[in-house]
């Protein structure tokens, strides 16, 4: 590109640390931030158009003004049952999950009728994100790793479908076979026994359970061997559960209108 000493243009930039760097004279039109943090990132005397963030915003400040409210009113005024996937309390907890289910039982039918016009488009994925059959092995795994291990003290409790996300370092012990095509029907059996698991534990929780840590694992795994709040180990799995299922429906979406 004239007048720029270097060029990057299509690459890709994996595990790279840009804390503190400076972006000037730049140009990053038409460029993809996935699983990147910006905590703290100024942006000024730019052209920020027809730009789509996805993410976790917290204060968010266009031209001085902080639109972060507004996006969260307007969020919750179109879908009022996203103010219940913050629960910090066993009731709050029993009155979220039955959500959760629901809604996935209606994706996963949803699912289905796409199957009954072509299985391969449950392994296909939308702008690079993860198809519909990875979701599902990914959430299988955030369960095994923070209720089956973490909370459940089970050192070795993966299945060999269970799908680490993609900035996650290999792990010993730890399956990642990014390769292999199960069947709706496998990794939905799964899902089922992992979200009974869960379903079981919020049926029993108590406050003073859930104030209490967990037993460290001392088997090397993911998560790591150290204590975690119970409370925060349901708002990790409420939270997968909840975003996961957004973005699902939102390739479902996309990939009903290629099948049409």
């Amino acid at each position: 590109m004239d007048g720029f000493d270097s060029t990057y243009r299509g690459e890709t930039f994996r595990r790279f640390d840009f804390t503190d760097a400076v972006f000037d004279d730049t140009y990053l039109t038409n460029a993809r931030f996935k699983n990147v943090a910006l905590k703290g990132a100024r942006i000024t005397g730019s052209q920020v158009v027809d730009v789509d963030i996805t993410g976790e915003v917290e204060r968010l400040t266009v031209n001085g003004v902080d639109v972060t409210d507004y996006v969260e009113a307007e969020l919750n005024r179109r879908d009022p049952e996203r103010t219940k996937m913050h629960p910090r309390t066993a009731p709050a907890l029993r009155e979220a999950w039955p959500i959760i289910e629901r809604r996935w039982a209606e994706t996963v039918e949803r699912a289905r009728r796409l199957e009954a016009v072509d299985p391969g488009l449950l392994h296909e994925r939308v702008d690079d994100e993860w198809s519909f059959i990875e979701t599902l092995r990914h959430l299988v795994f955030a369960t095994d790793a923070w209720v089956r291990r973490a909370l459940l003290g089970d050192p070795d409790p993966w299945s060999p479908l269970d799908l680490p996300h993609d900035d996650m370092p290999d792990v010993a012990g730890v399956p990642r076979d990014r390769t292999v095509r199960p069947s709706l029907a496998e990794v939905l059996a799964l899902r089922e026994d992992r979200m009974a698991t869960v379903r079981d534990l919020i049926d029993g929780a108590t406050e003073q359970w859930l104030d209490g840590h967990t037993e460290p694992v001392s088997e090397p795994g993911y998560p790591e061997g150290k204590p975690f709040p119970v409370r925060d180990i349901f708002s990790i799995i409420v939270n997968e559960e909840w975003h996961h299922h957004v973005y699902a429906n939102r390739d479902l979406a996309v990939l009903e209108q290629r099948s049409a």
